[in-house]
């Protein structure tokens, strides 16, 4: 079942109910996403804004109060790579970037391909599993 396209007003509502530095820290990283990977789709998920790719969950913006999280969903494939990722548990990874401070948009462009690479890499391994 397909699920319906999130319309632009759900994401523009999202970005005005942000503070002012929240905002801008948010705007920046979702355009280091987007200019590296235009085809991910933008959602509100859980009061986050989330990126897909087609109906996977690929990195999420949460924003707390002194700074903002860029989640990588499959972010434990990329500690190798990157040790900069923090986090524990079974998957998700993130790294922070505090209110005021400039995003380092590189690194967020770099996780964005090194997230996809990975997800097409574990989804060819899976379709020669599966046959």
């Amino acid at each position: 079942m397909r699920r319906p396209l999130q319309s632009p007003a759900l994401i523009n509502a999202f970005y005005d109910s942000l503070r002012p530095e929240q905002r801008e820290t948010a705007l920046a990283m979702q355009r280091a996403i987007l200019s590296v990977a235009p085809h991910l789709r933008p959602e509100v998920k859980w009061g986050n804004l989330c990126f897909m790719n087609e109906h996977d969950n690929v990195m999420a913006i949460a924003l707390f109060k002194m700074n903002a999280h860029l989640q990588i969903f499959n972010g434990v494939a990329l500690v190798p790579e990157f040790p900069e990722l923090e986090g524990a548990g079974k998957g998700m990874r993130h790294i922070k970037s505090r209110y005021r401070q400039p995003v380092n948009e590189q690194l967020v462009r770099e996780l964005t391909l090194a997230s996809l690479q990975a997800a097409a890499t574990a989804a060819h391994r899976a379709s020669h599993r599966w046959g």
